[in-house]
């Protein structure tokens, strides 16, 4: 009896260890090279660099563990996904590679439970992108003299797609001229973007309101496999 009980004991334990065992993959941000730092993240996968389409997910990571906390399907550039540490500028690819969230900004007013910096676009708001420009990858308002019109974009012109946005890292702290600029995670217009990512509007105001400056989120960009994969990143 006492040799039964043993048994029975020993076989109860096993099970609960192999209970406790996680089943299938790692979640994406623990197979990632590099997540930032940080205690929140953003990935935006797509399938491969031909790919227009993906998924955003946000993730927090408590007790050691990443743990999915929202997701939303993406739509990437119209010319797809390229490497952002060798894109050019004007080729309508979305760069890959991990970034951080600088701030936010919208032409409507902040979502409920917005805590990054929020810049209002305004009328007088730009960003340019024009590569002889000293204000070259950033918010201007107004323009300056040497950022033409037709190298910058006026934010308000892009009334749906700004409504709400974070911008994304991108060339944005040593920008190097020709490799692009004003990529942001925004929200869905009619179809592909012209580089940056973007999302559902209900999934943006869901990010921001998610989004805690102070756990230092970034945003990684990929694909699921080959050069450019997101656990390269």
């Amino acid at each position: 009896m006492r040799r039964l009980l043993v048994t029975a004991s020993v076989l109860l334990a096993l099970t609960g260890s192999l209970a406790a065992r996680p089943s299938g993959p790692a979640p994406l941000p623990e197979r990632l090279a590099d997540t930032g730092g940080g205690t929140q993240l953003i990935t935006a996968e797509a399938p491969g660099t031909d790919s227009t389409t993906g998924t955003v997910t946000w993730w927090d990571r408590r007790g050691g563990r990443w743990t999915a906390a929202g997701s939303a399907p993406a739509r990437f550039g119209a010319n797809g996904l390229t490497d952002g540490a060798t894109r050019t500028q004007g080729t309508n690819t979305t760069p890959t590679g991990l970034y951080d969230l600088p701030y936010a900004f919208g032409t409507e007013a902040a979502a409920p439970g917005t805590r990054y910096p929020y810049r209002r676009a305004v009328e007088s708001a730009w960003w340019c992108q024009d590569n002889a420009s000293r204000a070259y990858n950033r918010w201007v308002d107004p323009r300056p003299a040497d950022c033409r019109p037709e190298e910058a974009e006026h934010l308000v012109g892009y009334a749906v797609q700004y409504a709400r946005a974070l911008v994304i890292g991108f060339n944005y702290h040593r920008p190097v001229r020709g490799r692009g600029a004003g990529i942001f995670l925004h929200v869905n217009g009619k179809g592909a973007t012209a580089g940056c990512v973007s999302v559902p509007a209900d999934a943006m105001d869901r990010i921001l309101a998610w989004a805690d400056p102070s756990r230092r989120p970034h945003i990684a960009v990929g694909t699921e496999s080959g050069p450019t994969a997101i656990t390269r990143y």
